[in-house]
């Protein structure tokens, strides 16, 4: 009796990543890195890339995290540091294009970086995997799945820069420096709508256009439930927490350069170290050391938009 051979399918390269660092439920968290962000500058004591690692390291409940973190690499550069760094790495290839170097914020380059990150990422969702996307210059200071809805209710839970209360789509400023989607029809739906607006968008970032149909009730026609991260929780250069005893992230969003970045997070980790090591030595203390607790001034990135001048 003759068998017929069954024929499974074959898994491609970003298939078998995925995989490799997904939770049981199918749940990935991903960054995207070139080389500006895993190299250090000539005068450079680290890198974005460096800090972002060390703050899963510094985090309540987070150095398990990296088990599911899939760095996604722009250029070789990264790629290769990635690898050397023994995590979860793949490399994104784009025809003719080279990531490689800073991508000052709003300059062309950066524009196009955003949109290859966005095509990748709605890749992500058409093969099934929900993720939690992160830029490397946000410190994940603590577990961040507490206070995520991973029940099945909210497709998407996105970060915004400054926080008002107000949970009417129209009336936050989103931020896709961080955030939680699920995969659904609705989801892949949102992303095909936003990425082909693309080359209809001159002059705007990928924030800007997915805001713009936010803002034209797009939530509201593909039925997505959203939520808006608090900055209590999930805060930033533009609204701090004031309250270092709920933060879970800190983004240096508001903010132009990667030296700028550098200099004002490894502050933001001095500050949280230094924290720590109060409420761990004087714990009876904990109360009062928790409300005198201030964020160390953000003056880098302040002084980042001093010069305006972009660079293509």
């Amino acid at each position: 009796m003759l068998q017929t051979a069954v024929k499974f399918p074959v898994k491609d390269e970003l298939d078998l990543a995925l995989e490799e660092a997904a939770m049981a439920n199918k749940t990935v968290i991903i960054a995207v890195v070139n080389k500006a962000y895993v190299e250090q500058s000539v005068d450079g004591e680290t890198t974005i890339l460096d800090l972002f690692l060390e703050s899963f390291w510094l985090g309540e409940d987070t150095r398990e995290l990296l088990d599911h973190l899939l760095l996604v690499a722009v250029d070789q550069t990264a790629y290769d540091r990635c690898r050397f760094k023994r995590l979860h790495c793949y490399r994104l290839v784009t025809d003719d294009v080279d990531f490689g170097g800073e991508k000052v914020y709003m300059s062309n380059e950066f524009i196009r970086m955003m949109w290859r990150r966005t095509l990748f990422l709605l890749d992500v969702l058409r093969r099934g995997y929900s993720f939690i996307f992160t830029d490397t210059d946000v410190m994940w200071l603590r577990n961040p799945l507490s206070k995520l809805s991973l029940n099945g209710t909210k497709d998407l839970q996105i970060s915004v820069d400054k926080y008002n209360g107000d949970p009417r789509p129209e009336h936050n400023v989103i931020n896709t420096g961080f955030y939680y989607i699920r995969s659904n029809n609705n989801t892949i739906s949102l992303f095909e709508a936003w990425y082909s607006k693309k080359d209809n968008s001159t002059g705007k970032k990928e924030q800007d256009v997915l805001q713009d149909l936010l803002r034209k009730g797009i939530f509201g026609q593909l039925d997505l439930q959203v939520k808006f991260l608090e900055t209590k929780h999930f805060s930033g250069f533009c609204q701090d927490s004031r309250d270092v005893k709920e933060v879970i992230t800190v983004h240096a969003n508001c903010c132009r350069h990667i030296s700028a970045k550098v200099s004002d997070l490894t502050t933001v980790l001095r500050d949280w170290k230094r924290f720590k090591a109060k409420v761990t030595t004087f714990p009876e203390s904990a109360s009062n050391i928790t409300r005198s607790f201030r964020w160390s001034g953000h003056r880098g990135c302040w002084n980042s938009w001093k010069n305006n001048t972009l660079i293509n």
